[in-house]
């Protein structure tokens, strides 16, 4: 899932345009004696997958007589990598695209077009087919997804009496009561670099990020009533109630699970893959982590970003049938079976979630009703990853933080700039 920084579309683009005649970074040729394929994975927020991918290149090595190098790369290098990579003339067979990039690149031309491959898409979370499909051809294939939820630490909260939060009111007060009861510990974060933290207050209270009309021009409402009621309720959490901490107004998603992992936090918008990745760095939280879906403002849920991870075929690799047979071993039932338990990331396969919804573990349950009951995509603009890029968002909250602007000003200036970057060229 995207998380990261990017360079503009118009870069990628005359990138896009080296790589007509580049040939592929290692694509072989599926023969016992030396076939290889070159596989990008992200890394950064989810626990050590090197044993994994290993196993999973002993089955491919196995199964073809091909082997398979795998690059971990970290999401807050990779469009950057990636940009270079297509300039350079060296991108890989196959490589883990964020949902919100997949658009954007296949648009470019970056990837390859595997419709006929897959086929029937109704198996497959219908987000993640919609996020890689691009005039209706699909290019990324649905490999994992994620949701982000509130993770929190249980002996503080049985320390000090306190029950999950079911509203925003709720939430507010279980915040305050921490804050005031553990000066060594900042209750509720407010990370003004982790923008996907702030969504669900946004889309709780009824505001959207862009909206396209029947015309196909995009609008934000960014800067009407409802997004800045739930802009002012995450900010004021910092400003007014000061349950965060001001360093935090700088912080990334992992300076957040940093913090979290060290004992420094009590309750986090964290996502499904973190508890394990917290417990592995720091076991003496094992048995002291809890997760609630993120309320609504007056109960139900606030709806959370659902992203993903597709696996995608890049443009010139030599060996398409090879670099399939790869995604199809990585994607069957057993391999994402094992990848949903060592990650607590979710399958790509609709009919693999309920008994995620359905489990008994505290650290999983809930994530996946949240998916299931309360998860949203991001504007399905090809351009959305330009917005991200630019992080404007980001800048956005920071402002507001940071007291540079008021909510008023800087979200009209965040409205503008992504009705510019999304209405471009159109």
């Amino acid at each position: 899932m995207a998380r990261t920084h990017a360079r503009s579309v118009a870069v990628l683009g005359t990138a896009l345009a080296l790589l007509a005649t580049a040939c592929g970074g290692g694509g072989g040729d599926g023969s016992a004696d030396g076939g290889t394929l070159d596989v990008w994975i992200m890394e950064g927020t989810n626990p050590d997958a090197t044993e994994y991918f290993a196993d999973v290149a002993k089955q491919f090595r196995q199964q073809t007589g091909a082997d398979v190098n795998v690059e971990f790369v970290q999401w807050a290098d990779a469009h950057d990598k990636f940009v270079t990579a297509i300039a350079g003339r060296s991108l890989p067979d196959i490589a883990e695209v964020g949902t919100t990039w997949t658009p954007e690149f296949a648009q470019s031309g970056a990837l390859i077009d595997i419709t006929d491959r897959v086929g029937d898409t109704a198996a497959y979370s219908e987000g993640l087919v919609e996020a890689g499909t691009v005039d209706g051809k699909l290019y990324g294939l649905p490999w994992y997804a994620g949701v982000r939820s509130i993770m929190y630490r249980t002996d503080i909260f049985d320390e000090l009496g306190l029950e999950e939060p079911t509203t925003w009111d709720q939430l507010r007060e279980t915040a305050l009561k921490i804050s005031e009861e553990k000066d060594d510990i900042t209750a509720f974060p407010v990370a003004g670099d982790a923008y996907y933290h702030a969504l669900p207050f946004i889309w709780g209270a009824g505001g959207e990020l862009a909206v396209r009309g029947t015309d196909g021009t995009w609008t934000s409402p960014l800067d009407e009533k409802e997004a800045r009621e739930g802009l002012s309720f995450y900010t004021d959490l910092a400003l007014k109630d000061k349950v965060s901490s001001t360093g935090a107004s700088t912080w990334r998603e992992t300076d957040v699970l940093d913090n979290f992992t060290d004992g420094n936090v009590a309750m986090a918008v964290s996502g499904s893959w973190t508890p394990a990745a917290v417990i592995e760095t720091n076991p003496e939280l094992k048995g002291k982590l809890g997760v609630f879906p993120i309320p609504g403002p007056d109960g139900g849920y606030s709806p959370s970003f659902v992203g993903g991870s597709h696996l995608a075929m890049m443009s010139g690799t030599e060996d398409e049938d090879l670099a399939w047979s790869y995604m199809e071993l990585l994607t069957n039932d057993e391999n994402a079976a094992l990848w949903s338990e060592q990650s607590t990331y979710f399958p790509g396969k609709t009919e693999q979630l309920a008994p995620f919804a359905e489990s008994q573990d505290p650290l999983v349950a809930p994530f996946a009703v949240q998916m299931r009951d309360a998860g949203k995509g991001l504007p399905a603009s090809p351009k959305f990853g330009k917005v991200e890029g630019d992080s404007v968002i980001p800048r956005m909250i920071q402002s507001i933080l940071n007291d540079k602007a008021s909510l008023d000003d800087a979200t009209a200036k965040a409205a503008k700039e992504i009705e510019t970057t999304l209405n471009e060229g159109s």
